[in-house]
């Protein structure tokens, strides 16, 4: 290879776009980035504070809290897994929790969220050898991106997934419930204001409806490989 590139890897939710991301760090020793695990400790945060449920957010009270949150992702190359802190506690288990997913899209569509987290992400992304997964990776945060990747996969199998996950973490949920919490992300997503999830122009389109996570590497490698 010829150098390190940055990877923006977007996409629906449960559709494997994390699975990816750290495969591919993982592969290249590149540094890994997850933006969604970054926009759910900002919600728990709000959740705890009172600032935030699955009915309200405060908004103007969020913003003027921004200044005091502090997030850390914390990389384990080995493990393919990342820890969140958030504030200096670990936060990865709560984060995940339905609790969680059913507000962090609320909390997500407001424009000064989005602009703390997207200018800590450019941050990160500066030195190259970058791989980010989220919803607007490609066209707000690295849209010079050299690879930009668009996950998809079918609503029934991203559902299946996300409850497999949830249950065995443990979490008591019912496909049903995890399928509509599936539906109104994306509709939110794809129709707010800042930054909706759109595929970018020039992304490359991954359906992995069928395809096992080896597959989809290796895929994904021969896309870096053009690039570099």
């Amino acid at each position: 290879m010829k150098g390190k590139i940055t990877i923006a890897i977007d996409g629906y939710s449960s559709c494997g776009k994390s699975t990816l991301a750290k495969q591919l760090a993982s592969k290249l020793n590149y540094t890994y980035v997850d933006s969604g695990a970054m926009y759910r400790a900002i919600t728990l945060f709000a959740i705890e504070n009172g600032l935030a449920s699955k009915e309200n957010v405060n908004a103007e009270g969020l913003i003027a809290q921004l200044d005091k949150i502090d997030i850390d992702l914390q990389y384990n190359p080995e493990t393919q897994s990342v820890t969140t802190f958030l504030n200096g506690k670990n936060v990865e288990e709560e984060i995940r929790t339905m609790r969680v997913s059913e507000v962090v899209s609320h909390v997500s569509v407001i424009k000064e969220v989005r602009a703390k987290l997207r200018s800590m992400q450019q941050e990160w992304g500066k030195r190259g050898g970058v791989v980010m997964d989220g919803r607007d990776i490609g066209t707000a945060v690295f849209p010079n991106a050299e690879l930009k990747i668009f996950m998809t996969a079918s609503p029934e199998v991203r559902a299946r997934r996300r409850y497999d996950e949830l249950k065995e973490k443990g979490k008591n949920v019912s496909q049903e419930e995890v399928r509509d919490n599936l539906v109104s992300r994306d509709q939110e997503d794809t129709t707010r204001k800042e930054n909706p999830l759109i595929q970018a122009e020039d992304a490359v389109v991954l359906d992995n409806s069928d395809l096992t996570p080896e597959q989809q590497l290796e895929m994904a490698l021969g896309w870096v490989g053009e690039r570099c």
